[in-house]
């Protein structure tokens, strides 16, 4: 089996989170997929970004909503990084992408990009929300989607389904065997999060999860030859 080692928005552990600088470290460590997060700003540029105000991860505060893409770039986002807009992360690394949609309106305007540049086969959206999934499979034929729970039991699996996904991306600190056994029942891959310490890489490849997201590079070496 293939286990896939996912980079969390980028490399978040050792680089500032969802930058190019991050990206690019989590290409040069030979991870196979990069997560990353998108939301709109106030004149709709998809930008990359975790949560929906920046004075977490920049020396702004405020919604990103009520910014323009210009003042969203006049904040440092750790290291003298600049928030980047999702186009430049797809020139800046060759890796396929894992890109989170918050809500509906992100989705169709990944959608209008994706078309533009023939990227269903390279980025799969995901989302912690069905409706926003389901949108994305609608306005990008062939995309992959992925349904993300944190808290969530059995029915987790009957609600990616519903929204058309073919992967779950689950919360491990939740995951239960019966909860695996559901999801491979319905014919879904399964990535675990946050995976960044060895007896959660064993819990993950014990219940032969088909990949995990990472905040750490050093998981896809060890990820080889953990039982």
């Amino acid at each position: 089996m293939n286990f896939l080692t996912i980079g969390h928005r980028g490399v978040m552990g050792v680089e500032p989170e969802n930058t190019l600088r991050s990206f690019v470290a989590a290409q040069e460590a030979g991870l196979d997929a990069i997560e990353l997060d998108l939301h709109l700003s106030k004149d709709g540029a998809l930008v990359v970004m975790h949560d929906t105000d920046v004075d977490r991860t920049t020396d702004g505060s405020g919604p990103i909503a009520e910014k323009t893409l210009a003042e969203l770039r006049a904040l440092d986002a750790g290291r003298g990084e600049r928030i980047p807009v999702f186009e430049e992360v797809l020139d800046a690394v060759r890796s396929p992408l894992q890109a989170e949609i918050k809500d509906v309106r992100a989705a169709r305007a990944l959608a209008e990009v994706m078309r533009e540049r023939d990227l269903a086969g390279r980025v799969e959206v995901s989302s912690f929300h069905q409706e926003a999934v389901a949108e994305i499979a609608r306005l990008v034929p062939g995309v992959r989607t992925a349904l993300i729970a944190s808290r969530y039991g059995t029915d987790v699996v009957e609600r990616a389904v519903e929204a058309g996904a073919a992967t779950v991306c689950l919360n491990i600190r939740r995951l239960t065997l019966e909860v695996v056994e559901h999801a491979r029942g319905a014919g879904l891959r399964i990535i675990g999060w946050v995976v960044n310490t060895q007896e959660h890489l064993r819990l993950v490849r014990a219940l032969e999860l088909d990949g995990a997201t990472t905040d750490y590079p050093d998981i896809k070496r060890t990820g080889r030859f953990t039982a």
